[in-house]
């Protein structure tokens, strides 16, 4: 696949939230947190259909949503969660997707997990003060 259009970034979605969903480091915090897994599905392919094609079709705050799933795990997301993230994130890219757009979606995804990790430690900072 090359990413082309919205069905295959689905596909890529829901194979890589099925290794999410069994892992045994970050799936525990996903399958706590996420109750609608097709909404959320719907959303992130949504949200990668609109950072691979520049077409607005998603509506959120990701830095939000992730400080928040911090907050109510007790502050507990570390590098290490996004590095696993990372690790399946480019696996299933690798084992389904060839291209530029899967080359963007590498690139862009390590630049999203050390923004949204920067922003729960922020958040952190800040709320000790």
């Amino acid at each position: 696949m090359t990413l082309q259009n919205r069905e295959e970034i689905s596909i890529l979605i829901r194979t890589f939230y099925k290794k999410v969903r069994t892992d045994a480091f970050i799936g525990p915090i996903f399958n706590s947190q996420i109750t609608d897994w097709e909404f959320h599905l719907e959303k992130l392919t949504d949200f990668w259909y609109t950072n691979l094609h520049f077409v607005k079709a998603y509506k959120g705050n990701p830095g939000k949503i992730h400080v928040d799933v911090d907050q109510k795990i007790d502050n507990t997301v570390s590098q290490e969660h996004f590095g696993k993230w990372l690790q399946l994130w480019f696996e299933t890219i690798d084992e389904l997707c060839t291209g530029t757009h899967a080359e963007n979606a590498k690139i862009r995804a390590r630049n999203m997990s050390t923004g949204l990790f920067l922003k729960i430690f922020k958040s952190r900072e800040n709320r000790k003060k």
